[in-house]
């Protein structure tokens, strides 16, 4: 047998190798179950490093391959981008297929979870005890998000920020929401979007014309900041709401700050657009507001490109997938 035959052989068998107790599935090549998460395999080892690492372990109970809720649990729960961020690096990720025998069933019986089931979550300690309720039948993104934050709170672990802008995202996307939209005049949007975008509860801002006068639209959660306040911080600092009338975005004046930084080289939320631009604008540190892997593209660029203001999970997907 010639020596390149010989190679491929020996990548062929490697590749049909079970993973090692310390090994972690592939997040940008696995099945879509799983979504983008590096995942454990096994048990014992998860549990080894929750108590290591002072982390709860995160189980997904999941149908590996499975039906469409399994499937869209994947794709709609465990691909964003920050959620990912937050359950590879907050926890100890765990998966355990409810319908394969060996180490899997054992767990499975462990935790008297069924076979052949919709999506569950456990999240435990360095025991393997729940910490918190377990989240079956609630397969949206937010449900995992409160389990996730509740676990923390538990653990004593602190909420980095980035994580709490993923809570603000799926506010977004929510139906019980309650997001408002206002419109205030200013002599300059620059100054707007930074002065309006600082304000807990304000969730994207955007530069634009009404009436040729610079205007900033707010889009805030009115749960968290009324119109009387933000109205009051507005014309404490100089701005006055407007009524809408046709607003005319002006997409190169917004988020100026950014624009003049090396974090426009980042794929960017648009929660993280607005507090990053207003930290910029106020001299404040708008490191804080990213994930873990975005800390590292900032340091180590991955493209010269600006891609802030473009799809954020399409731009986050190339970038995770460049050499």
């Amino acid at each position: 047998m010639s020596l390149p035959k010989m190679l491929q052989l020996i990548v062929a068998v490697l590749l049909l190798q079970p993973l090692t107790a310390q090994e972690r599935t592939n997040g940008q090549n696995q099945d879509e179950e799983l979504g983008k998460v590096r995942w454990y395999r096994d048990y014992d080892t998860a549990i080894n490093l929750s108590k290591k690492e002072g982390k709860p372990v995160l189980i997904l109970f999941q149908e590996v391959p499975g039906c469409a809720t399994c499937r869209n649990y994947g794709h709609n729960v465990l691909s964003h981008p920050l959620m990912t961020e937050a359950i590879e690096n907050e926890f100890i990720p765990l998966a355990i297929f409810n319908n394969k025998g060996g180490k899997d069933r054992q767990i499975l019986k462990k935790y008297n979870e069924p076979t052949w089931n919709n999506p569950v979550v456990r999240i435990v300690n360095d025991k393997g005890e729940n910490i918190v309720r377990r989240v079956a039948s609630d397969y949206s993104a937010k449900g995992l998000y409160n389990a996730m934050l509740k676990a923390m709170e538990v653990y004593g672990n602190p909420v980095p920020e980035y994580v709490k802008i993923l809570g603000k995202e799926l506010t977004t996307t929510t139906s019980d929401h309650n997001l408002q939209e206002k419109h205030y005049k200013m002599y300059c949007f620059w100054t707007g979007e930074k002065e309006l975008g600082s304000q807990e509860g304000v969730l994207a801002t955007q530069a634009g014309f009404m009436n040729r006068a610079e205007v900033v639209r707010v889009i805030y959660d009115a749960d968290e900041i009324s119109e009387e306040e933000l109205s009051g911080f507005a014309r404490a600092n100089k701005m006055e709401p407007v009524a809408k009338s046709q607003f005319q975005w002006s997409p190169r004046d917004e988020d100026y700050f950014i624009q003049h930084s090396k974090f426009k080289h980042i794929p960017l939320t648009e929660v993280q657009k607005t507090k990053i631009n207003s930290a910029l604008g106020l001299k404040q540190n708008p490191q804080k507001y990213l994930s873990p892997k975005q800390l590292e593209w900032l340091k180590k660029p991955r493209t010269k490109e600006s891609v802030f203001d473009k799809d954020f999970f399409e731009s986050w997907n190339k970038l995770v997938a460049l050499k």
